[in-house]
C-alpha cells in the first residue's frame, strides 16, 4: 500500500509541532509511518490528551467517600449512591461537528456519551444536554438550531433513554460556534463495574458493531483546531454518521455479556475509534495488543490502515475475552444480530501493534501513546476588555419607570423564556422511571429494579432498593465573561441551588469546558480563572469532579472566540421521595419567603451587572456580575434542605436570571398539568420594606444565594424562625392567589394577568422558530 512520505508540511497538516514531532522520534527510534502519524496527531490532540489543560484540571477535587471510581480513571466515574447501587455519568461535548452537520454532530453526541455510561457496565437511564446558540433573528442560527435539537431527540428517542433536563442559551458569541454538550446517567451494582482495560495476556480481542466506513476521520483532530469556513467545509467527513436503534442491540449485547463473566474489558470506539480504544486499554492494563487489520468489519472497499484506525464509525465497541470462553460470546453477538469479528490479541509486550495484510503498520508503546502526550503550561494575561467592565457604574443608567412592560420583555428573552420547543421534542417519559420532567429547577428519576443491568444468575431481583437521584446543569457564560473566577463559582453554585430546591444532596460534579483557543494568553487566563473558580465551589459544596471534557479552539473567524462556558452537571440524591419539591406554587393562601437578601448593597451594581435585565432592556452586556460568598451559599442549601426534610414547604425556586420577580412569575405559571394545559396561579407581593437601593436592582436584579418558597400560612413564622437559627435571612415577601401577579413597592404598585405573563414566556421561541 503506497503510503505519501513523512514532511514537515504533513506533519503541520496533522496538527503537530515541529517539538511534537521530535518527540515522536525519540519515542519511536524511527520516523513515524503515515499511519503511525496519524494516530499521534489523534491520540495527542488536545481532545484526547488534555495537553493544555491537564494541570488546570487536577486542580478539581476528585476525592470522595462514595467515588467508586474517579476522574480519568474510566471512561465516565461512578458514585456508590447505597445499598450496593451506584451511578455512572458524565458529559462532553460534540461542538465542532454540531457546527458543521447539526442533526448528525448532535446525535453522535448523544450516541457517544451513552456508549461512554454503558461501556462501564451501567444500564443508561437519563440524558439531558447544555445547548449554546447566536441570536435567533439570524437565520443561519435557527438552522443550526433546529438541526440540533431534532438530532439529539432522534437519537435519544429512539435508543430508548428520557431526555429529562438542560439548558439553553442565545448569546452572540456563540454566532459562528454553538455549543452542544451531551450528559448521560447510568445505573449498575458495585460487583458490575467493568473496566477499560486489555486484562489477560493471550485473551482474545473482539469488535462488535457495524463496519467501519470512512465517516468520522479524524474527528477528534478536528475538534482540536479552530474551526473557519476553509476547514468547516473539508471536515465534513469528520462528523459522523449514528443508528441509535444499532446503539440499542450493542447496549443490550454488552450488558447481557457482561452478566457472563466472560469480559475482561472493554472500551467503546468513539474520539479516535480504534486507536484510542485499543492503545488506553493496553495502557490501562499495562499489557500489550496486537491486532490485524484485514480483519476489522469494512463497509468501503480498499480502505487504507490509515482510514481504519482513524475512522470514528459509530456504535462500535472493542471487547477483551477471557480465552476459552469465545463461544459464548459469539452467541451473545448472534443473538443480538449483531457484526462481530475476533481481530486481535493481548500481549505482554506493552506494544500496540497493527498489521494489515500480515505487514506492521503499527508498532508503538502503548502507555506512551496514551499518556504522556506533552503538556504546556499557557500563557495567561488578563483580558484589556475587563477594565472597562470593572469600570462599569449604574451612574446615568435610569431606574425603571414601567416594571410592568419590563417583565414581559424578560420573560420574552429566549434565555430566560420557556425551552418547551425544545423539549416537547424529546421523549422524557420513557422508561417510566421520571418523577420530576423539565420546567423545574431539576429533573428527578427514580431508580427501579428494571434500571439495573442484567443480572447474573445468583442475584437476588428482588433486592433492589429504589432510588431517587436529581440532576441538572448549568453555567451563566456571560458571568464568567465578564468574572471567570466568580462566573466559575456560579455555575457551580447555580447547579447545587438547584438541587438543594428539589430536596437533593449533590454527590458529584461532571464538567465540560468550552473556550476558545488556549493559545491566546487571555483566553488562556478565562480558562485558569475559571477552573479556580469552579474547582473552589466545587470543594464548598462536596460535590467532587467524577470527570468530563475540555473542548478548546471553539471560535470562527471574524467572529471571535465564544464566551467562556465551564458548564457543569451536579448529580444528587434524595434520600425520601416525600421530599421532592417542584417550583410551582400550590395554593390559593399559601405565604411566599424569600430566602437570602433581597438586594445586596454592597455591591455597587447591586446585581446588575452582566444581568439579563441590563442585556434585554438596556442591551448592555458588561459589569461585573453579582458577587458570591460559598459560605453563604453553603448555609443556604443546608437550610433549604432541613425546610424542606421538616415538611413545610411546598414549592422552591432559585433566583438567577431576570431575578426576583422573573422567579415569583415563574412560579406562578410553570406546572403544566396536560398538554398544552397549564395551572395559573398568582400571587401578591409586598416588596414596600426594601425600599433601599434602585427598584429595578430589587425587581431584576440578579444577587446571589436566593431562593422563592412557598408554605401554608400556619407554617410561616415557624419556617422564618428555622431559617434565621440557620444563619440564613428569609423575608415574608407576598400571598399566593387569585389571576394575577401585583407587586407592591415603595415606589408605586404594576400588575399584570398570570395567563399574559405566560404568553410572551410560553411562546416567544416557538413564534420566531415558526
Amino acid at each position: 500500500m503506497h503510503e505519501p512520505a513523512i514532511t514537515p508540511e504533513l506533519v503541520q497538516k496533522h496538527n503537530l509541532t515541529p517539538d511534537e514531532y521530535t518527540k515522536i522520534l525519540t519515542v519511536l527510534g524511527r520516523p513515524p509511518t503515515y499511519t503511525e502519524l496519524g494516530i499521534f496527531s489523534v491520540m495527542w490532540s488536545e481532545h484526547c490528551s488534555y495537553k493544555n489543560t491537564r494541570p488546570l484540571l487536577k486542580t478539581f477535587p476528585t476525592k470522595g467517600a462514595n467515588i467508586l471510581v474517579g476522574a480519568g480513571e474510566e471512561n465516565a466515574g461512578i458514585i456508590d449512591v447505597g445499598d450496593g447501587l451506584a451511578i455512572a455519568f458524565k458529559i462532553e461535548s460534540h461542538n465542532h461537528p454540531s457546527a458543521v452537520e447539526p442533526f448528525q454532530g448532535a446525535a453522535t453526541g448523544v450516541g457517544g456519551i451513552i456508549r461512554d455510561i454503558f461501556t462501564m457496565g451501567a444500564r443508561p437511564v437519563a440524558a439531558l444536554n447544555s445547548l449554546r446558540f447566536g441570536e435567533l433573528s439570524n437565520p443561519e442560527v435557527r438552522r443550526l438550531f433546529t438541526g440540533v435539537v431534532s438530532g439529539i431527540a432522534h437519537y435519544g428517542n429512539c435508543f430508548g433513554i428520557p431526555t429529562i433536563a438542560g439548558e439553553v442559551y442565545f448569546d452572540k458569541s456563540y454566532e459562528g460556534n454553538p455549543l452542544v454538550n451531551a450528559f448521560a446517567l447510568g445505573v449498575l451494582r458495585h460487583d458490575q463495574i467493568t473496566r477499560g482495560a486489555a486484562r489477560g495476556v493471550g485473551n482474545p480481542v473482539f469488535y462488535v458493531g457495524p463496519a467501519t466506513g470512512r465517516d468520522g476521520l479524524a474527528g477528534a483532530a478536528f475538534a482540536s483546531q479552530d474551526l473557519t469556513e476553509e476547514s468547516a467545509e473539508q471536515q465534513r467527513g469528520a462528523v459522523q454518521v449514528g443508528d441509535p436503534f444499532m446503539e440499542k442491540l450493542v447496549c443490550e449485547a454488552c450488558l447481557e455479556l457482561l452478566a457472563t463473566g466472560a469480559v475482561a474489558g472493554m472500551q467503546d470506539m468513539g474520539a479516535a475509534g480504534l486507536t484510542c480504544s485499543t492503545c488506553e486499554t493496553a495502557a490501562r492494563a499495562g499489557t500489550g495488543i496486537e491486532i490485524e487489520l484485514n480483519l476489522v468489519p469494512q463497509r468501503a472497499p480498499n480502505m487504507s490502515s490509515y482510514e481504519i484506525m482513524l475512522s470514528e464509525s459509530q456504535e462500535r465497541m472493542l471487547i477483551v475475552v477471557t480465552k476459552g470462553r469465545e463461544e459464548e460470546v459469539k452467541r451473545v453477538f448472534e443473538k443480538w444480530d449483531l457484526p462481530w469479528a475476533e481481530i486481535g490479541v493481548v500481549t505482554d509486550t506493552g506494544r500496540m501493534v497493527v498489521r494489515h495484510g500480515g505487514q506492521i503498520v503499527v508498532d508503538v508503546p502503548a502507555a506512551k501513546l496514551a499518556d504522556e502526550a506533552p503538556i504546556y503550561f499557557r500563557e495567561a494575561k488578563e483580558p484589556a476588555y475587563l477594565a472597562a467592565v470593572r469600570a462599569f457604574r449604574l451612574d446615568g443608567l435610569a431606574d425603571t419607570t414601567n416594571p410592568g412592560q419590563d417583565l414581559p420583555k424578560l420573560l420574552a428573552d429566549h434565555t430566560i423564556a420557556s425551552k418547551n420547543w425544545v423539549y416537547r421534542q424529546y421523549d422524557h417519559m420513557v422508561r417510566d422511571g421520571s418523577i420530576v420532567c423539565p420546567g423545574s429547577d431539576a429533573a428527578v428519576i427514580r431508580i427501579k429494579a428494571d434500571s439495573v443491568p442484567v443480572l447474573r444468575a445468583d442475584m437476588d431481583p428482588t433486592a433492589n432498593v429504589d432510588k431517587y437521584v436529581a440532576f441538572t446543569v448549568d453555567c451563566n457564560g456571560g458571568y464568567v465573561y465578564l468574572d471567570p473566577y466568580e462566573g466559575g463559582k456560579a455555575a457551580v453554585a447555580e447547579a447545587c441551588r438547584n438541587l438543594a430546591c428539589t430536596g437533593a444532596t449533590p454527590v458529584g460534579a461532571t464538567d465540560n469546558l468550552n473556550y476558545g483557543n488556549p493559545h491566546n494568553p487571555e483566553i488562556f487566563w478565562q480558562l485558569k480563572e475559571s477552573v479556580r473558580g469552579l474547582a473552589d465551589a466545587c470543594r464548598a459544596f462536596n460535590a467532587p469532579v467524577t470527570g468530563g471534557n475540555v473542548s478548546l479552539y471553539n471560535q470562527r473567524g471574524a467572529l471571535g472566540s465564544i464566551d467562556p462556558t465551564p458548564t457543569v452537571a451536579v448529580v444528587g440524591v434524595i434520600a425520601d421521595p416525600a421530599h421532592i419539591t417542584t417550583q410551582w406554587f400550590k395554593k390559593e393562601g399559601d405565604v411566599i419567603i424569600l430566602l437570602g437578601a433581597p438586594i445586596d448593597l454592597a455591591d455597587p451594581l447591586q446585581g446588575l451587572g452582566g444581568s439579563a435585565y441590563l442585556r434585554a432592556i438596556h442591551g448592555r452586556k458588561t459589569g461585573t456580575p453579582p458577587r458570591l460568598d460559598l459560605d453563604q451559599a453553603v448555609a443556604l442549601h443546608e437550610a433549604m434542605r432541613a425546610l424542606i426534610y421538616g415538611g413545610r414547604v411546598k414549592s422552591a425556586h432559585d433566583c438567577s436570571e431576570g431575578g426576583l420577580i422573573v422567579a415569583v412569575a415563574e412560579s406562578c405559571f410553570s406546572q403544566q398539568i396536560a398538554r398544552e394545559t397549564h395551572r395559573f396561579i398568582g400571587a401578591t407581593l409586598d416588596l414596600t420594606a426594601f425600599s433601599d437601593g434602585r427598584e429595578d436592582a430589587l425587581l431584576f436584579g440578579e444577587t446571589q444565594n436566593r431562593i422563592v418558597i412557598s408554605a401554608s400560612p400556619v407554617d410561616a413564622g415557624k419556617l422564618l424562625a428555622q431559617a434565621a437559627a440557620l444563619g440564613v435571612p428569609a423575608h415574608l415577601i407576598g400571598q399566593v392567589g387569585g389571576d394575577t401577579l401585583t407587586v407592591k413597592t415603595a415606589r408605586g404598585t404594576f400588575s399584570a394577568p398570570v395567563a399574559d405573563l405566560h404568553d410572551p414566556w410560553w411562546n416567544s421561541i416557538a413564534r420566531v422558530m415558526a
